[in-house]
C-alpha cells in the first residue's frame, strides 16, 4: 500500500492533464493529517491532531496526555518522516482555540500547550513537513463566547487569537486557515439569524487575513479558508461567504466528498464553484470517497474521475488530500513504526558523512562544478553583514571601558606596525554612521559582537559599566528602527583582560562568569533580539589564542591548553544555551547558537586513501571538535579521540591531552543550539604526513598537513585562497553529518581580505568572490536540499584584522584610518552585495517593470484660489513690518518641533551636474556641453563630460539615498539624452532606459520622484535656432514634456517645468555668464521670459488636459529666491526697494502664474517708465494678450522654490544705460559681513531670512502648498567629511522653516536640500562643495562618501524635524532649603577712587592707562564709584533679597605696595563699613582676596613669575584674616587664576599685559598661583578655622567643551583635553593629588623634549608641595559662563605657547544665541554638564557657582529680556543638575550687580542687572527687567509649577523696572516658544510672571491651603545644608 500511496501523490502531481509548469510541480502540495484515529488511540495523543468529531473515547479522556509526556519527542517523529518518504509534503494541524487560550484573553495563554505546539509544528518541520496551521474549527469556546455576548464582537476575539498565533508560530508555519468545517462553527456563533452568523465570521476572516499580511506573513506566506463543496449551508449565507471572501484567501481552500456512482452531481456542485471563484488556485484541503467499494484495489478510479473534472473546469490546482491512501495503508506505518521502535539500536552506522560528500562531488568535472546557477533563495532567506566589537568600535578606554586581552596585546606590540585597535573604524561614537551603511545596504541581518569588558569591565557583574550598556541599547534601537533584525554575538574573542589574569578559559570559574554575563544581555538586550550567538569561532580561540600564540593571550600550548580552552568554551556555551532555553525563551522567543569556522578539505591526491582519512580529520580537528559535541552526541568525534590516543601512544609521552565529558556533560551540552552557524572562507588540499614527529602542534597531533592549490587565486591574505566549489561540499557535509533537516544552518561569516594598497574602492576581486561563493550557497540549497537559511557577509567596514592590524581589508566599505573622521566609503563590493540582497539570489531573468499604480504622499491637485495682481508695495510688505523690528533673541531662538506627518523630506541633482555620460549611447549635445568645452568659461576648465559619472551608477546612487531615509528625491531629465536633437523625431531608448532604471529604483524604495524637466540643459540643436528667444520652443518643450507625462508618468507624480527661469534669462541671455553666453541685459531677458512663462503654461495645460485624470500628479515651475531685508525697516522707500526686488527676481514668473495671469505692476511700471525715459516706443516688457493671462493664470498646483541666501536692499536711483534688467529694478543690493560666509561670496548664510521669505509667500500668494527644492550651503575644501559649517546651515535653516510652520502657519510641506552629493557647479566647476556625500573627482570609479553633514541630515528625516531633546524639557521645582542666592563684582571694576585715601596703583590701573590696551581707552578711575557709593549698592542687594554678596578686596588699596610695611587704614575701613552694611542687611559677604588687581609695586620685581609673591600673598591674606575675619565666613583666596597666568602672562590682553613668553610664563605663574593658595587656605585652616568657623577655598573658571563632531574620537579627546587645559590645570592639584594632571604632563613634556629641552616646561612640585597642596579646599568655586565645540590642532613643533600644548581649537554652533560679548554664547546645557563633569572628576565637592551671567553690547535699555531668558535658562540647568544629577551644588552668583569697567573692552558690554549711564556724572542705577526676575527667582528658590497654579512667591515686589525712559519693544514679551501666535513669531518668557494680582483675601485663602497642601505631600528634601 504504501507503492499505491506513493503512486497516487505522483499521479496527482505529474499528471499532464493539470497543465502546471516544473516550476509549480516542484511545490505542489500534497497533505495529510491529522493522525488516523488507530495511531490516536495506541498514543493516546491530545485532540491537536484530530478534529473532535474524528476522536474515540480513549482520545477524549487523554487528550492532555501528550503534554504531560516526551510522546512527542519519540514516536511523531518516526511517523512524520515515514509520511515524507511517501512523498507528503504538507501537514494538517488543528489548533484548539479553547487550550491555546483557556481564558479567552491573549495575555493569559496557557505556556504549556503552547509549548507543546511549538514542539509538535517543530517536529513537523524537522521531518520536512510543512505545516497548514487551521485557527478554529469546532464549536465557539465558552469563554470565547461569553465575552461576545457581552462587551466584544466575535470578529475582535478571533483577531485578537490569530495575532497571538501568527507570533508565537510565525517562524514555523507558513500556511494558515482561518476556520473549517463551516456549518459547525456557524452554528456555534451566538446571533440569531444565519445571515449575521455568516457576516460575523467572515469580518473575522478578512480581518485576520489583513492583519497576516500587514504585520506577518514571510515571503511566500499564505492565508486562506476551507470551504466545503456540499455543506450543509444555507444558500443566502454560502453566497454571502463566496462573494466577502473574494478578496481575502490567497487561495481556495476546498473540502471534497465524491459519492461513487453519483459522478453528475459532483460535476454539477464543481461546476457552480467555479463560476464563483475563477482564476483562484484550489488546494482540496479534505477528500472523502463515500461508497466507493473498489478504493482499496483500484484507488485511481476515482482519483482518475476527480482529476478528468477539475481539468475539464481548468482549475488550477495546487495540491490534494492523501489522507484517505494513508487510511488504506496505515497498517503498514504502524508495523514500520513498530519495527523502528523495536530495532533501533540494530541499525548500522551511517557511512562517513565526509566520505559520502566528497564521493558525490568528485567525479564532477571543472565544467559542472564551476558552472554559474542562476536561481534565487528561498522567500525568507536572511541576507546580513557583520563586525566585531574589538574589530571595529575603538574607543577601548572610553567611559568606563575594561581592558582587554586585544588592548593588552595591541599595546604589548604584537600587531602589525605596532597598530592597535584603540581607536579603529570609531564606530563607538559613530553608530549613527554605521546604520546609515546599513540602511543603504538594506540586509535584513546585522551580525555584531558585545564588548564584555565595555558592559561588565573588570568581568564580572560586580561592577556594570551604564555607558556601554546605553550604547548597544541605542544600536540595537536604530537597527530594529531601520528594520535590521540585530544578531549578537556574546564573545568574538575579546576577553576582559581582569579575567585572562585569572586564566582566561583556562579557569573553570570562567563559566559562571561567562553565564552571568550572558544573563545580563539577555535580560537587557533580549526583549528586541532575536539572533544569540554564544561564541564567534572558538576554534580560532584556542587554536590561535592558547595553541600558536599568534592571538591574545599569546599562549602557545597546543597540546594542553588548547583543548583545555575548547572544553571550557563548551561547557560556557551549553550552560548559556540552557540559561535561555529555561529562563527566557518561553518570553523572548529568541534562537540561541554559535558560530564555528571550518575550511573545506580536499584530499591532495584522490585517489590516495591515506589522504581522504587525511581530509576528513581534518574536518573533525577544525568542525567536528566543536560541533560533534553540540550536534550529534555531546562528545568529541571517535577520530579526534582515537587520533590524539595513537599520537600519545606512538609517541610514549602526552603529546596532547583532550579533556573528558562525564555522561551527565555530555547530555548536557547535546543539542545546545537552535542553528548552525558556519564561518567559512577558504579551502585546503589535505595530505598525510608521512614523517610524523611528536612536538606538539596542530597538524602533527592531526596528523595531517595542508597545501593550496598553485591554480587558486591568492587574497592579500596568505590563508585565503578562493575555492569558491569548497563552501558547496561543506555545506552538505554539515548537512550530513550535523544538521540534516531539522536544524538550520546560518553561512555567519564569509568574505575575503584585499590589502591597503591599490584600488581600494572598486574592488572587484572581492564582488567576483561574493558572486561565487553565494552562488555556491545557492547551488546547495536548489541543488543539495542543504537548508541554508541565511548569508552573512563579512564586514560592514574595514577594521582591525588582529595580528594584521589594519593591513587586510574585509569591508564592504572603505574605512580611512589615516583620517580621524574614519570616513566610510561604499565599495564596488557594497553596491554588488545590495543588488543581491534586493534580487534574493541571481533570477534567471529580471522581472519586467511594475506598472502598479505607485502612492505617495503627495498634496491632492486642486486648483489654487485666483488672487488679484499685487499692489505696490505689496500686501506681503505686512511680513517686514511684523519680523524687521525682532531683537537677536526674538529672531534667533532655537525652536523644536517635528513636521507634520506627511511632511516630505528630500535631495535635490540635476542632469547636467551629475550624470556624466555627456555623449554616451546616443546623447546629444546641450549647451552646457558646448559651453564647457571653450577654454576660459568654466573655472579650472572643468566640465560636466562625466561628473558623479551617474549615467552608470544608478545602483550606487539609490544605495546612498536609501541611506540617508529620503521620501523624495529630485532631479532632472536632460532633454538632449532622450530627444538628441531636441525633437521628437529623435527618440534616443538608452537615454529612456536610464531614467526608467532610476525611477524604477526609487519607486521599489518608497522613494517619491520629483522630476524637473528642464534644468538649463538646452539641446545644443535647438539653441542653433535661437533657444529661448525662437518661441518655436514652446511647442518643441511641449512634445519633450508631452513624451515623458507619458513614459514616466505612470510612476511619477510631482513635475516641475522650470528650475529657476530667472537665471536662465538673466544669467544666460542677459550677463552671458551662463550658455548660451548671450550678453543683452535689457531686452533679452524680458523675452525669453515671456516664451518661458507660455512654454510653461503649455506644458501644464498637457498635462491637465492629457493626464491629471489617469495619472494624479502636481505641476509647478520653480524660481529661485533671495530673502530681501530692507536696509532701514523703517524707511518706506527701502520696504517698497525691497518688495520690488522681489517682484523682479520672483514675481516677474510667480505672479502671472498664482495671481492675474499678468506681470507685477511695479515691473510693468518700472520698465515701462524707464523705457520712455530711454526713448523707446515701448516698453521692453512684453505684454500678454488677455487670452494669454488666462491660459497662464493657475498653471501650478504647488508652490515650489529655491533659496540659498539672504540681501540687504535699499532704494537706489540707477542710471539709464545699458539698458538692463538689473537697473530696471532701482535698488542696491549688499550683504552684512557678519553673515557666516560660504565657498560663494553672494551666498552667505542667513537663515533667519528664510522663515521671513516663506511668509511672504503666505502672504502674497495665499498660502499654497509650498516645497523647498533646494536649500544647501558651498563648501570650499578639497576632503573634509566632517563639513560642520554645513550642518549649522541646515539645522539653523531647517528651524527657521519649522517656526515658519509652527509659530506662523504658513502651508509648507517639504524641503530639499542641496545637494545630494557634490557635483558640477556651474561656472566654479568642482570647486564649491554642497554635496551631503563627497565624491573624488580624481577617482575614475567617483566614489562617494557620506559627510558628517548626510548623517546629520537623516537623524532630521527619522525624527521629522528637531523634537526637543528630553534634557532640555524645563524643570519645574525648587533648590534645596538654605540655598545661596548670591550676586557679584570685583574691586576694580566697581569701586574707581583708583588714588582715593592713599590707594597704592595696582596693575590694572597701570595697564588701563597703557594706549591700545582697553577700548576706547576706558579705565576704572571712576567706574560705577562703589567707593564712595556703597549705600547705594546695599540697597541694590536689598532690592535683589539676595541672601550673599560676593565682592573682592583691593590688594592696593589696603597694601598700597603690596606688602605689610603700611596698612592703609583708610581702605580697610571701606571694607569694613561694607561687611557691617551688609550684615545689617542680612546679606552675607563673600570675599574673593585677589581679583587680578595686583599691587604694581609688586608686579614691579616680577609679579606672579616671581616666587616671592607666595609670601606675600600670604601675609596679605593674614592681614584680612585678622581684621575681617570675625565677620567674613566665606573666603576665596584667588578668582580665576587661568586668566591671570593665560591672558595675563601668556596673550598678554589683561594686566600686566605679557606675552613674550607665552610658552613658559603661564605655567610659571599658574604654579605660583597655586602655591598661593594652598599657603593661604593653611593659614586659615591652622590658625584662624576654630575661632571664626569660615570656609575657605579657590574659585576656577571654565567653560563646558563639546566636541566638535561627537563621532569622532579626536574632538572627544579634544575637548577632555580642553577641560584638562583650563579647570583641570588648578583643580586637579588642589581637589585631586597634589600635582598637576596626567594629560598636561605628558602633553607639555613631549613637546617640550621635541624642541630640544632637556626638561618639561611645566614647573614640577616637589613631593611635600603636592602634600601641601592637595586637599586646599572647603568648596570648589566655579564661575562659568558658556560652551564651545573644540577639535584637535597640531600646532607646529617649533611653537611655545599653552594653545599649541593644548594642541585644540574651538568653534560654537550657529543655532547658539549671540550677547553682548563675541565669546558668549548662550549654551545652558553645558552649565548642567560641566557641574556634573565636576562632581565625577573630583569626587562630589560641595559647589557655589561664583559667578553666570551674560553681557550686551552698548546701551540697549532696560528691557534686556536675553538676560532674563539667560537666567532663567541657566538655573534651571542647575537646577537639574541637583535634582537630577545629585551634584552637590549649595550656591548660585550672578554676575553682576550692575554694568561695570569690563576689563579691555572697558565699559563696551554691560553684564549688570542694574543699568548704570556712564556719561551721567552722577552714575545712576537703574533696575533692568531681569532684576525683577532673579529677585522672582530668589523669592520662590527655583521655580514653581504653574500646573499647580499661582504661587505667592511670585506675588512680591522686586526691583521696579523705570518705564519712562524704556523704549517700547515690539513684541517684547512674545518669546522663546511660550503662548505662541503667527504674530508673535515668538515666545513669551514671563508666562511665570505675567499672572495677574489677586486680592488680599484671596492671597491669603491661597497661602493657607497651600501650607496645608505642601505639608500633606512635602517630598523628602535634598541634604539639609547648614549656613554659614
Amino acid at each position: 500500500m504504501e507503492l499505491i500511496c506513493k503512486t497516487v501523490v505522483v499521479f496527482l502531481l505529474v499528471s499532464p492533464s493539470l497543465g502546471i509548469d516544473g516550476e509549480f510541480a516542484q511545490n505542489f502540495i500534497a497533505i495529510a493529517g491529522p493522525l488516523p484515529s488507530e495511531l490516536v488511540n495506541r498514543w493516546h495523543l491530545q485532540s491537536h491532531v484530530l478534529p473532535e468529531e474524528d476522536q474515540g473515547p480513549a482520545v477524549a479522556e487523554a487528550q492532555d496526555y501528550v503534554c504531560q509526556q516526551a510522546l512527542v519527542a519519540t514516536e511523531l517523529p518516526r511517523y512524520f518522516s515515514h509520511l515524507h518518504e511517501m512523498g507528503v509534503t504538507h501537514y494538517k494541524v488543528f489548533l484548539p482555540w479553547a487550550r491555546i487560550l483557556p481564558k479567552g484573553d491573549a495575555k493569559k495563554p496557557d505556556e504549556a500547550q503552547v509549548q507543546c505546539y511549538r514542539e509538535l509544528l517543530k517536529t513537523l518541520v524537522a521531518a520536512d513537513l510543512r505545516p497548514v496551521v487551521i485557527l478554529h474549527h469546532q464549536h465557539l469556546p465558552g469563554a470565547v463566547a461569553g465575552q461576545v455576548t457581552g462587551r466584544k464582537a466575535f470578529a475582535d476575539l478571533f483577531v485578537e487569537y490569530a495575532e497571538f498565533s501568527f507570533r508565537i508560530f510565525r517562524e514555523l508555519v507558513d500556511v494558515w486557515l482561518t476556520f473549517s468545517d463551516l456549518p459547525d462553527v456557524l452554528k456555534s456563533l451566538p446571533y440569531d439569524d444565519p445571515q449575521s452568523r455568516a457576516q460575523a465570521l467572515a469580518a473575522a476572516h478578512g480581518r485576520a487575513y489583513n492583519l497576516y499580511h500587514e504585520k506577518y506573513s514571510p515571503a511566500g506566506g499564505k492565508l486562506s479558508i476551507a470551504l466545503g463543496m456540499g455543506q450543509d449551508l444555507d444558500n443566502a449565507s454560502l453566497e454571502l461567504l463566496s462573494v466577502s471572501l473574494q478578496d481575502s484567501v490567497d487561495f481556495l481552500s476546498l473540502s471534497l466528498q465524491y459519492h461513487c456512482g453519483n459522478e453528475a452531481d459532483f460535476y454539477k456542485k464543481l461546476n457552480e464553484l467555479q463560476s464563483v471563484w475563477k482564476d483562484i488556485e484550489i488546494l482540496v484541503f479534505s477528500l472523502k470517497f463515500l461508497d466507493c467499494g473498489s478504493m482499496e484495489e483500484n484507488p485511481f478510479i476515482p482519483v482518475a474521475a476527480i482529476v478528468t473534472a477539475i481539468n475539464k473546469e481548468e482549475t488550477r490546482m495546487i495540491g490534494y488530500d492523501v489522507n484517505e491512501f494513508l487510511d488504506f495503508s496505515s497498517s503498514h506505518v504502524l508495523s514500520k513504526t513498530n519495527t523502528l521502535q523495536g530495532n533501533a539500536d540494530a541499525v548500522l552506522a551511517p557511512r562517513s558523512s565526509y566520505q559520502t560528500v566528497w564521493e558525490m562531488f568528485a567525479e564532477q568535472s571543472e565544467l559542472e562544478r564551476d558552472s554559474f546557477l542562476q536561481d534565487v533563495f528561498p522567500n525568507g532567506f536572511l541576507w546580513g553583514t557583520s563586525t566585531g566589537a574589538f574589530n571595529v568600535e575603538g574607543a577601548w578606554a572610553e567611559d568606563g571601558k575594561g581592558e582587554s586581552v586585544w588592548d593588552q596585546f595591541g599595546h604589548a606590540g604584537h600587531v602589525y606596525m605596532n597598530q592597535t585597535a584603540d581607536v579603529a573604524c570609531d564606530s563607538y561614537y559613530k553608530t549613527n554612521y554605521d546604520i546609515y551603511l546599513l540602511r543603504g545596504l538594506h540586509p535584513q541581518l546585522y551580525k555584531f559582537s558585545v564588548s564584555w569588558s565595555r558592559i561588565f569591565p573588570a568581568g564580572t557583574n560586580e561592577t556594570i559599566n551604564s555607558k556601554g550598556v546605553d550604547y548597544y541599547n541605542q544600536l540595537i534601537n536604530h537597527l530594529l528602527d531601520s528594520n535590521i533584525e540585530p544578531m549578537v554575538t556574546l564573545f568574538h574573542w575579546d576577553l576582559p583582560q581582569a579575567l585572562q589574569v585569572l586564566g582566561g578559559w583556562q579557569n573553570d570559574s570562567i563559566i559562571d562568569a561567562f553565564v552571568n554575563y550572558a544573563d545580563f544581555c539577555f535580560s537587557t538586550f533580549g526583549d528586541r533580539v532575536k539572533f544569540w550567538i554564544t561564541f564567534h569561532e572558538p576554534w580560532v580561540i584556542s587554536y590561535a589564542g592558547y595553541g600558536t600564540g599568534e592571538h591574545p593571550p599569546g599562549i602557545t600550548d597546543p597540546g594542553t591548553a588548547s583543548y583545555k580552552v575548547a572544553h571550557t568554551i563548551l561547557k560556557a556555551h551549553a550552560k548559556v544555551w540552557h540559561l535561555y532555553n529555561d529562563k527566557y525563551r518561553s518570553q523572548q522567543l529568541g534562537k540561541v547558537g554559535l558560530v564555528l569556522n571550518s575550511d573545506w578539505a580536499e584530499p591532495k591526491n584522490p585517489s590516495s586513501s591515506e589522504d581522504v582519512r587525511a581530509s576528513e580529520r581534518y574536518l573533525q580537528f577544525m568542525l567536528g571538535w566543536f560541533a560533534h559535541p553540540i550536534f550529534v552526541n555531546g562528545d568529541y568525534p571517535d577520530i579526534l579521540k582515537a587520533q590524539i590516543q595513537d599520537v600519545n601512544q606512538q609517541c610514549s609521552t602526552t603529546v596532547a591531552q583532550l579533556p573528558l565529558f562525564t555522561d551527565e556533560e555530555k547530555s548536557w551540552v547535546k543539542g545546545t543550539a537552535d542553528f548552525f552557524g558556519l564561518s567559512h572562507y577558504t579551502s585546503h588540499l589535505v595530505s598525510a604526513v608521512t614523517n610524523r614527529t611528536c612536538t606538539p602542534g596542530y597538524e602533527s597531533i592531526g596528523n595531517f598537513a595542508l597545501h593550496a592549490d598553485p591554480s587558486w587565486p591568492q587574497s592579500a591574505s596568505s590563508w585565503i585562497h578562493v575555492v569558491p566549489w569548497g563552501l558547496r561540499r561543506l555545506l552538505k557535509f554539515v548537512s550530513q553529518e550535523y544538521t540534516g533537516t531539522k536544524i538550520p544552518i546560518y553561512i555567519a561569516g564569509n568574505g575575503v581580505p584585499t590589502g591597503d594598497t591599490g584600488d581600494l574602492i572598486n574592488d572587484t576581486l572581492r564582488v567576483d568572490y561574493f558572486r561565487r561563493y553565494i552562488n555556491e550557497a545557492l547551488k546547495a540549497v536548489k541543488l543539495d536540499a542543504v537548508d541554508v537559511q541565511s548569508y552573512i557577509a563579512r564586514s560592514l567596514v574595514d577594521g582591525f584584522e588582529g595580528p594584521m592590524g589594519y593591513s587586510l581589508k574585509f569591508g564592504l566599505h572603505h574605512v580611512n584610518f589615516e583620517d580621524s573622521n574614519r570616513p566610510r566609503t561604499p565599495k564596488a563590493s557594497a553596491y554588488f552585495y545590495s543588488s543581491v540582497i534586493e534580487k534574493n539570489g541571481f533570477p534567471s531573468k529580471v522581472l519586467d517593470r511594475s506598472s502598479a499604480p505607485v502612492l505617495f504622499d503627495l498634496p491632492v491637485p486642486s486648483k489654487l484660489p485666483s488672487l488679484p495682481a499685487s499692489e505696490v508695495p505689496s500686501m506681503a510688505k505686512v511680513v517686514w513690518q511684523k519680523f524687521s523690528s525682532q531683537t537677536e533673541l526674538e529672531r534667533d531662538t532655537y525652536v523644536y518641533g517635528t513636521f507634520p506627518e506627511d511632511f516630505t523630506w528630500g535631495v535635490s541633482s540635476s542632469a547636467y551636474q551629475i550624470e556624466g555620460g555627456w555623449d554616451a549611447d546616443g546623447k546629444g549635445p546641450s549647451i552646457w556641453d558646448t559651453f564647457t568645452h571653450v577654454p576660459g568659461n568654466i573655472k579650472n576648465n572643468d566640465n560636466g563630460d562625466i561628473a558623479c559619472d551617474s549615467y552608470n551608477k544608478v545602483e550606487e546612487d539609490i544605495y546612498l539615498l536609501r541611506a540617508l531615509g529620503v521620501k523624495n528625491y529630485r532631479f532632472s531629465l536632460s532633454w538632449s539624452r532622450i530627444f538628441p536633437s531636441g525633437r521628437n523625431n529623435s527618440i534616443n531608448s538608452h537615454g529612456v532606459d536610464y531614467y526608467n532604471r532610476l525611477i524604477d529604483g526609487l519607486v521599489a524604495n518608497s522613494i517619491t520622484p520629483i522630476v524637473t524637466l528642464y534644468h538649463w540643459d538646452l539641446p545644443q540643436a535647438l539653441q542653433d535656432i535661437g533657444g529661448w528667444e525662437n518661441s518655436v520652443l514652446i511647442d518643441l518643450f511641449n512634445s519633450f514634456a508631452d513624451f515623458c507625462f507619458q513614459t514616466f508618468g505612470d510612476r511619477v507624480k510631482f513635475w516641475i517645468t522650470f528650475n529657476e527661469p530667472q537665471v536662465i534669462a538673466w544669467v544666460g541671455y542677459g550677463t552671458g555668464e551662463f550658455p548660451p553666453n548671450i550678453n543683452d541685459p535689457g531686452s533679452a531677458p524680458y523675452k525669453v521670459a515671456h516664451i518661458l512663462l507660455k512654454a510653461h503654461a503649455r506644458v501644464y495645460h498637457t498635462y491637465d488636459d492629457k493626464y491629471r485624470a489617469s495619472q494624479g500628479g502636481v505641476i509647478a515651475l520653480c524660481p529661485n529666491i533671495d530673502w530681501a531685508e530692507p536696509q532701514t525697516p523703517s524707511d518706506p522707500r527701502d520696504i517698497e526697494a525691497a518688495d520690488r526686488y522681489l517682484q523682479f527676481l520672483v514675481g516677474w514668473f510667480t505672479h502671472p502664474i498664482f495671481k492675474n495671469g499678468d506681470y507685477p505692476e511695479v515691473m510693468k511700471w518700472k520698465v515701462g517708465n524707464r523705457s520712455e525715459l530711454q526713448n523707446l516706443p515701448s516698453s521692453r516688457l512684453p505684454a500678454f494678450t488677455a487670452e494669454e493671462q488666462e491660459y497662464i493664470r493657475g498653471t501650478a498646483d504647488v508652490f515650489c522654490f529655491n533659496t540659498y541666501t539672504s540681501k540687504i536692499v535699499t532704494h537706489a536711483t540707477t542710471r539709464l544705460r545699458p539698458f538692463s534688467y538689473e537697473y530696471d529694478q532701482e535698488v542696491l543690493t549688499k550683504v552684512d559681513s557678519s553673515w557666516p560666509p560660504s565657498a560663494l561670496t553672494n551666498q552667505r548664510a542667513v537663515a533667519w531670512g528664510l522663515r521671513r521669505l516663506l511668509n511672504w509667500i503666505k502672504e502674497e500668494y495665499g498660502n499654497p502648498p509650498i516645497y523647498i527644492i533646494e536649500n544647501g550651503v558651498g563648501i570650499e575644501t578639497k576632503s573634509d567629511v566632517d563639513d560642520n559649517s554645513r550642518i549649522f546651515y541646515h539645522k539653523t535653516y531647517i528651524d527657521e522653516a519649522l517656526k515658519a510652520y509652527k509659530l506662523d502657519g504658513v502651508n509648507l510641506r517639504g524641503y530639499n536640500a542641496w545637494s545630494f552629493m557634490d557635483n558640477f557647479e556651474w561656472s566654479n566647476g568642482y570647486d564649491p562643495k554642497f554635496g551631503l556625500h563627497q565624491v573624488d573627482f580624481d577617482n575614475p570609479n567617483r566614489p562617494r562618501t557620506p559627510k558628517r553633514s548626510a548623517v546629520y541630515y537623516a537623524e532630521i528625516i527619522r525624527n521629522n524635524g528637531i523634537p526637543l531633546p528630553k534634557e532640555d524639557e524645563f524643570l519645574y521645582g525648587e533648590f534645596p532649603k538654605n540655598f545661596w542666592w548670591s550676586v557679584a563684582t570685583s574691586a576694580y571694576q566697581i569701586e574707581g577712587g583708583w588714588r582715593a585715601d592713599g590707594k597704592g596703583l595696582s596693575i590694572w590701573d597701570q595697564f588701563s592707562h597703557t594706549p591700545l590696551k582697553i577700548s576706547n581707552d576706558d579705565t576704572g578711575d571712576v567706574s560705577c564709584d562703589s567707593y564712595h557709593r556703597m549705600e547705594e549698592d546695599v540697597e541694590m542687594l536689598k532690592s535683589l533679597k539676595v541672601s550673599h554678596y560676593r565682592f573682592s578686596i583691593s590688594w592696593s588699596r589696603v597694601l598700597p605696595d603690596g606688602t605689610t610695611r603700611y596698612i592703609n587704614e583708610k581702605g580697610l575701613n571701606y571694607y569694613e563699613r561694607l561687611i557691617d552694611a551688609l550684615l545689617a542687611a542680612n546679606i552675607v559677604p563673600q570675599v574673593t582676596l585677589y581679583h587680578w588687581d595686583l599691587p604694581q609695586a609688586l608686579q614691579n620685581i616680577g609679579g606672579w613669575e616671581n616666587d616671592t609673591i607666595v609670601q606675600r600673598f600670604k601675609e596679605y591674606a593674614e592681614l584680612l584674616f585678622q581684621r575681617l575675619g570675625d565677620k567674613v565666613k566665606f573666603w576665596i583666596t584667588i578668582n580665576e587664576p587661568y586668566n591671570t597666568a593665560y591672558m595675563g602672562y601668556g596673550l598678554g590682553t589683561a594686566a600686566p599685559g605679557i606675552s613674550i613668553r607665552p610658552g613658559r610664563a603661564p605655567y610659571i605663574v599658574g604654579h605660583n598661583l597655586i602655591k598661593a593658595h594652598a599657603e593661604a587656605w593653611h593659614l586659615y585652616n591652622e590658625t584662624y578655622r576654630a575661632k571664626q568657623g569660615g570656609i575657605i577655598s579657590i574659585t576656577i573658571n571654565s567653560d563646558w567643551a563639546e566636541p566638535r563632531n561627537p563621532h569622532n574620537q579626536e574632538d572627544v579627546d579634544a575637548a577632555r583635553r580642553f577641560l584638562q587645559f583650563l579647570p583641570g590645570w588648578f583643580a586637579h592639584p588642589i581637589f585631586k593629588n597634589g600635582d598637576y594632571n596626567e594629560v598636561m604632563k605628558r602633553r607639555i613634556r613631549e613637546r617640550s623634549l621635541a624642541q630640544g629641552l632637556n626638561q618639561s616646561r611645566l614647573p614640577e612640585f616637589t613631593e611635600s608641595e603636592k602634600q601641601r597642596i592637595k586637599g586646599t579646599y572647603d568648596y570648589f568655586g566655579l564661575n562659568h559662563y558658556t560652551t564651545v565645540l573644540t577639535y584637535n590642532v597640531n600646532y607646529p613643533a617649533g611653537v611655545l605657547s599653552y594653545d599649541s600644548d593644548r594642541g585644540v581649537a574651538s568653534v560654537t554652533d550657529r543655532s547658539w544665541l549671540n550677547s553682548g560679548s563675541f565669546w558668549l554664547k548662550v549654551t545652558p546645557f553645558g552649565f548642567r554638564k560641566l557641574l556634573r563633569w565636576i562632581k565625577e572628576e573630583y569626587n562630589n565637592p560641595p559647589i557655589y557657582v561664583t559667578e553666570n551671567g551674560i553681557s550686551e553690547r552698548g546701551d540697549l535699555g532696560f528691557n534686556d529680556t536675553w538676560r532674563s531668558h539667560y537666567y532663567r535658562s541657566y538655573i534651571n540647568e542647575a537646577l537639574k543638575a541637583v535634582v537630577l544629577d545629585g551634584v552637590d551644588l549649595r550656591g548660585y552668583t550672578a554676575w553682576t550687580l550692575m554694568d561695570n569697567f569690563e576689563w579691555a573692552v572697558g565699559f563696551d558690554e554691560r553684564f549688570g542687572f542694574y543699568h548704570v549711564n556712564f556719561t551721567d556724572p552722577s552714575l545712576p542705577r537703574r533696575p533692568k527687567a531681569s532684576a525683577r526676575q532673579y529677585s522672582q527667582i530668589i523669592n520662590c528658590n527655583g521655580f514653581p509649577d504653574p500646573a499647580v497654579g499661582p504661587h505667592p512667591c511670585l506675588e512680591l515686589e522686586g526691583p521696579v523696572t523705570p518705564t519712562a525712559t524704556t523704549p517700547e519693544l515690539a513684541d517684547s514679551v512674545h518669546f522663546l516658544g511660550l503662548d505662541l501666535t503667527s504674530q508673535s513669531a515668538g515666545t513669551a518668557l514671563y508666562v511665570l510672571f505675567a499672572l495677574s494680582a489677586v486680592g488680599a483675601l484671596g492671597l491669603a485663602i491661597f497661602a493657607f491651603m497651600y501650607r496645608k497642601s505642601s505639608k500633606r505631600s512635602r517630598k523628602p528634601s535634598h541634604t539639609e545644608l547648614s549656613r554659614l
